[in-house]
Order: structure tokens, then sequence, then C-alpha cells
């Protein structure tokens, strides 16, 4: 059945003020509501996005495409959308952290407690007491569910969707993590907020990869973020230099934008950076077996990329510093269980050693890696005598 609040006098009011108090109180720093038919223009958006690969391996965005297209489309009951941010926002610029080439770059985003647990959990407790309020139904959604939230926040008026194609706000910046709370009660809409990019094209420009095709496009298969932790192969050789230090996502384009200027630092304790993942030794990393790995980062949302993944980026994050002081712990890993870092660690060994070393790790290695990927990272790094395709000896 519909509910509409409209029906009784007062009621919207008193709904919106309970919503704005309670998501104070939860911790979220800003509030909007939109309607589930408000965001037609996304659909022909994200089918163009898929049509064309840039979404990568991501083939759940193709799977769910349609359900992605419209809150309706998920859920039919669905009458107001509130949207909630809760700033996540940096003590300082994390790209100073470049400068430090042996030292890892872990996006501000990771940086604590696993965002979506931390914002679900306050959109369960609003939630409910939405619901008891209004009679209605409601569902809560972050991030993982096929929800577009960005151009849901837009229509709500937290911000717009900037060129680098995340939302940018004129209090908090970019930096801004979201929740939906589905309504099935109908909810007065807030109006949309505007594009205030201008000319500015500082976030295009920032990127190390290139990975915007034009304003308001990106390719994942280019972008750090989606080659750091969605990609489960390889990295590609192309981006590797580019990659630097990062070695899980990357901040450069948000950071770059400059309506940070009236951002402000996390205030919620879970979101604030632990002191262990600002810039920490690319060492200490090199170092993680699968049980250190989930130990170093539980409820994290780094724990996600699992330990292979993530000692391939700080691989070739290592290849990258010019340190020769890491090459032992990288050629300890020409050894490892996993393929994916065997050759991560055959293109750092490659970037560290001297001829001489390689040439005598190539020697030890090489006679019994069986893994043709690997075999491909060692005839590329000018290891003699390797088929890319079997064994030495076989």
């Amino acid at each position: 059945m519909r509910t509409s609040t409209s029906e009784r006098p007062g009621a919207a009011a008193r709904l919106r003020a309970l919503i704005e108090r309670e998501a104070r109180r939860q911790g979220f720093d800003a509030v909007g509501i939109t309607t589930p038919d408000a965001i037609p223009q996304a659909a022909g958006r994200l089918a163009r996005f898929v049509a064309e690969g840039m979404h990568g391996s991501m083939e759940w965005m193709a799977e769910t495409l349609v359900r992605r297209t419209a809150p309706s489309a998920l859920w039919p009951q669905a009458r107001s959308v509130i949207m909630l941010a809760m700033n996540y926002g940096p003590d300082a610029d994390p790209r100073a952290g470049l400068a430090r080439p042996d030292r890892g770059l872990v996006s501000v985003y990771a940086r604590n407690r696993d965002y979506h647990d931390v914002v679900k959990g306050k959109l369960k407790t609003l939630a409910a007491k939405l619901a008891a309020a209004s009679g209605a139904e409601v569902k809560v959604f972050v991030d993982t569910a096929p929800v577009m939230e960005k151009p849901l926040a837009e229509a709500a008026g937290l911000g717009w969707q900037g060129k680098h194609t995340n939302l940018v706000s004129r209090a908090f910046g970019s930096w801004l993590f979201l929740g939906s709370i589905f309504s099935a009660a109908e909810l007065e809409p807030d109006a949309p907020e505007i594009d205030h990019c201008g000319s500015c094209t500082a976030c295009l420009s920032a990127c190390p990869t290139d990975a915007f095709p034009a304003p308001y496009r990106l390719d994942a298969r280019r972008c750090i973020s989606y080659l750091t932790i969605e990609n489960k192969g390889p990295i590609p050789r192309e981006f590797r230099a580019a990659m630097g230090n990062r070695i899980d996502g990357c901040d450069d384009c948000l950071a770059a934008c400059p309506w940070n200027k009236f951002a402000q630092a996390a205030t919620e304790a879970k979101l604030a950076a632990r002191a262990d993942l600002v810039e920490p030794p690319l060492a200490e990393f090199l170092a993680l077996d699968d049980a250190g790995f989930r130990a170093r980062f539980s409820g994290s949302p780094v724990k996600r990329i699992g330990r292979d993944r993530f000692v391939r980026n700080v691989l070739v994050a290592a290849g990258n510093s010019g340190s020769v002081a890491l090459l032992r712990a990288c050629a300890a890993l020409l050894g490892d269980a996993s393929p994916l870092v065997r050759g991560a660690a055959v293109w750092a060994a490659a970037r560290l050693a001297a001829p001489a070393e390689l040439a005598a790790l190539a020697a030890h290695f090489v006679p019994a890696e069986d893994d043709a990927d690997v075999r491909a990272e060692w005839a590329a790094a000018g290891a003699p005598q390797v088929s890319t395709t079997e064994p030495m000896g076989a």
C-alpha cells in the first residue's frame, strides 16, 4: 500500500525533523531526500560505461545493470530515498607520502575500520526509528548493493558528481562516505545540487595513469584504485611505474580538488587514520604471510583484497622505491607459493638488483618455475634462456 505522509498534516515535517536529528546523533554530516525516479540519466551513462568495457573485470556491474538503473528497480515499494553522508577527511594531504618512496600509501578510506560496517550500523539505527515513526517499510544500503549512490546524493542535494566522477561537496570537498535508506513513505524531496566544477580540471590532470578519457568519464582499467583493489591479476606493466608507492587505492584525483579547502578532518573515531597505516614502511608488508596479513588488517577494508594481491601491490611499490635495501625482502618472495606474488617479485627484483645479482637469482629460481606468467616476467626482466611456456629442463 502506498504510504503518504502528506495525508496527515505535519507528518512529513515531523519525519524530516526526526531524520535530521537522528542523523546528527549517529554522526552523519549531511542528509538529503530524493525520489526513486530522480536519476533517469544515470542508466544511460552506466550502460555506456559497461558497453565500452570501462568497468574492466568488475562483472557484477554488468550483471546488476538493470537493478542499478533506479531505486524502484531494486525495490518497487520505495517512495523516498534518504541519502546520508559521513565525512572521512584526512588531517593532511595524502599525496605528501609520495615523496617517501620506501613507505606505502594506503588510501585514506582504508586507514581504519571498514566504512561499510561503520556506516551500515548507524543507518540501521536511524532506519529503525524512521520505520517506527512512519509505519512504513525501510531498506538500508551501503555501497555493496546495486545502488547508484553518487547520482542519488546529487539529486538529494548533498553535492555533485565532479569531473573525476566522485561526489564533491561545498562543505566537505571530496571526502564523503555515502549510505541510503529506501522508505515506502513519501517524504518531501530536496532540491538537487548543481555542478560547481566550472572550468577546473585539477582532478583530471592529477591522475597518474590518465584514467579519465574525458571530464566526467572514468576508465576503471587505467585507475590505480581499480588496479590495486579490484584487479585480480598482475598489474599491467604499463601502469607499474606510475603506481609509485600506492599500495591500496589512490587519492590523487580526490586530493587535487580545490573544494577540499573547505574539508574537515573526520570526527568519527573509527574513520580516523590508524598510526600504523599512515606511510608505513614497505619492508613491514613484504614480510607478511597470510596470517600476518589477516592480523594486521583485521576490520580494515584492505583485508578484502587478500594477502596475495596486497603483497603484489607492495612489490610494485618496492620496485619503484629505488631502495636497494628492499632487494633481499623482494628476492625472498621469488619462491612464494602464489604466482601472483612471484611475478611481481621478479619485476621488483629486476628494478633493484644489479645485473649480476639478477642473473644469480634467475639461475636459482627460473629452472623450477612452472607458471607461464611468472616465466614471462623473468623473460621481460632479461633473464637468459627463459621460455615463457614451460620450465627449463622440462
